[in-house]
């Protein structure tokens, strides 16, 4: 049986609804959810069963509640029933089952809220997948977390997932690229051309003209010495040395991403390069599958939206068609050269993925790619015969504030730019906590001066010092000697009946929400669900521990009542043990103590 005390009566229900509409489909039972109600005043729990059954039913959702209620009213643990609205019945559970949570939660360890529901699917979850063409930089922050964070909880709710980043190295920002550190190359050998002169000479100019890439331009001369040049440091006349460059700052671009990532925290399974991906023949497969379908062919496509007559070029191109699978227009295969478009080339890394094995893909993107979701969706249905679903979570801008005021991202006014000076700036926790305080498709304001200040509503401290002051009241226990051992071990063994007043409980059924919230944020691709669960939790702590400063029964630590403060400190336990699960989902460190 599941840890999770909502999938346990939800067994109930669906037992109760069988035996009083045994016509009704799995189907349709598989939609009745058992949920937290909105005030606990109105019990413990919800089902909607009598209002979803209804209609298949063709029952009245007050009749069906009414028999509902009967049935569940003889349920073991159940100690209140009671129909709420049009098809809705509230439980409410015994004070036992509630804190029979708490050993459940220290035999669990961190490991409590772990669940099957994933049933071990194979699910890629890509992310960051940034150009390879110079340092992380802000912008790529929030999907670096997000993906990082929504991999961590598909896992813990049972999910097989591999963590992926998609290296774009076969466009032409990569060319680019390679022309840049050529250039800083024949600095380093000490050339006599003008940076002028050589941007003459690229086929699109020097785009890249940023001081990171002189060390990368210094470690191609120490290895390859003056090979790439001219005698006298001058660029060589055939394009020779252009792959051998690119290869190179590539590799030496990616060590400064994975870096990082590693800074942030974030370690991904699989770094896939595009340019593998074409040699490899991958998309050339993938276009010829959706050739043999029928679903490639040579039209013309209508002006995009916006586009005059006289600002575009009708002609004739190899086209998808992607309206077939619910997008707007068909989209090209082809550009004028003759070369893959980008959808083209990312179909057959999609195609790559499934090949590897994906049952699923869930893949992170910026919002300004929101335009590509519907062609992408389109390509990965036709492409796997609709056996592999794509799901694409778009990550909005942040704005950087400090003092109120919104940062320029400009190294002249001497204010961060870089993913790095970010981390340096607040610290990888703090980054990350922030990131996941708003729903990934919202805009969001990064204020530099709350992440770091000690108060109330930055949520990085309040459940840090929730966790903090759990740890701080344990090591009292333990120093005083006096109250037994205080390991998860021992104090899951502990009587719980003295717990009993209203903050205690609604400490407990909040931990007794973890494992449902980890099913439904997992399933909804939600990770920043975790970050209000656990600023509530921490709320429910510190309301406790503000309790016990006016009220001295409810304090944790009593030395006259030996029994009461071994229920607290079991209380205490399991609240820290569910907070580090929790930041271990967002990849953030809990602390011990507060300095």
């Amino acid at each position: 049986m599941s840890d999770c005390l909502f999938q346990r009566y939800r067994h109930h229900v669906l037992a109760a609804v069988r035996a009083m509409l045994p016509d009704v489909s799995e189907e349709t039972l598989a939609r009745v959810e058992v949920t937290p109600t909105r005030d606990p005043a109105h019990g413990d729990m919800a089902t909607n069963a009598a209002l979803l059954l209804a209609k298949a039913a063709r029952r009245k959702p007050a009749d069906i509640a009414t028999d509902l209620v009967a049935a569940l009213e003889k349920v073991e643990g159940v100690a209140r029933v009671a129909a709420a609205g049009p098809g809705f019945v509230n439980m409410t559970l015994t004070p036992d089952v509630l804190r029979a949570t708490l050993p459940v939660v220290l035999n669990a360890g961190e490991a409590y809220g772990e669940s099957q529901s994933g049933a071990g699917v194979r699910v890629n979850v890509e992310y960051v997948s940034a150009n390879p063409t110079g340092p992380m930089h802000v912008g790529h922050c929030r999907g670096a977390v997000v993906g990082d964070a929504l991999a961590n909880l598909m896992a813990k709710a049972g999910f097989d997932v591999t963590k992926e980043f998609y290296i774009n190295d076969a466009g032409a920002q990569v060319k680019a690229l390679a022309w840049a550190v050529y250039w800083r190359y024949l600095q380093a050998l000490g050339t006599t051309v003008t940076e002028e002169a050589f941007d003459a000479l690229t086929p699109t100019g020097l785009q890249y003209r940023g001081e990171y890439l002189i060390p990368v331009g210094e470690a191609l001369m120490a290895q390859y010495g003056d090979n790439l040049a001219e005698p006298g440091a001058n660029p060589a006349p055939e394009l020779t040395w252009l792959d051998t460059v690119r290869d190179f700052a590539v590799a030496q671009m990616l060590l400064a991403i994975k870096d990082d990532l590693a800074a942030l925290g974030v370690h991904q399974n699989v770094f896939t390069s595009e340019a593998q991906v074409l040699r490899d023949g991958v998309t050339d497969a993938a276009i010829a599958t959706l050739e043999k379908q029928g679903l490639l062919y040579e039209g013309v496509l209508e002006p995009p939206k916006g586009k005059l007559p006289d600002d575009w070029e009708e002609r004739e191109q190899l086209l998808f068609r992607s309206t077939q699978f619910g997008d707007d227009v068909d989209r090209p295969m082809r550009k004028s050269d003759g070369t893959n478009t980008y959808f083209a080339n990312d179909i057959g890394y999609h195609a790559d993925k499934v090949a590897r094995g994906a049952q699923m893909m869930v893949d992170v993107w910026g919002a300004d790619h929101g335009g590509y979701v519907k062609r992408m969706k389109a390509a990965v249905r036709a492409v796997t015969n609709d056996t592999v679903p794509l799901e694409v979570v778009l990550c909005q801008i942040v704005h950087i504030l400090r003092d109120g005021q919104p940062v320029k991202m400009s190294k002249r006014a001497g204010t961060f730019v870089t993913l790095r000076d970010l981390i340096d700036e607040v610290g990888k926790d703090a980054v990350r906590f922030t990131m996941l305080t708003r729903k990934s498709d919202a805009q969001m304001e990064f204020d530099l001066d709350l992440v770091v200040a000690q108060k109330r509503d930055n949520p990085v401290f309040y459940v840090q010092y929730a966790h903090a002051r759990c740890r701080s009241v344990l090591r009292a226990a333990q120093e005083e000697g006096t109250y037994g051992a205080v390991t998860p071990e021992a104090l899951a063994a502990v009587p719980l009946d003295c717990l009993n007043s209203d903050a205690e409980m609604a400490l407990v059924r909040r931990m007794a929400e973890w494992p449902r919230l980890v099913e439904s944020a997992a399933l909804a691709r939600e990770p920043h669900r975790v970050a209000f669960y656990l600023a509530d939790l921490a709320g429910d702590f510190h309301a406790l521990w503000n309790r016990g400063r006016d009220d001295a029964s409810l304090r944790f630590l009593q030395p006259d009542a030996p029994d009461a403060t071994r229920a607290r400190l079991a209380l205490v336990a399991a609240t820290a043990t569910v907070i580090r699960s929790g930041l271990a989902v967002m990849g953030v460190e809990p602390v011990e103590e507060m300095r």
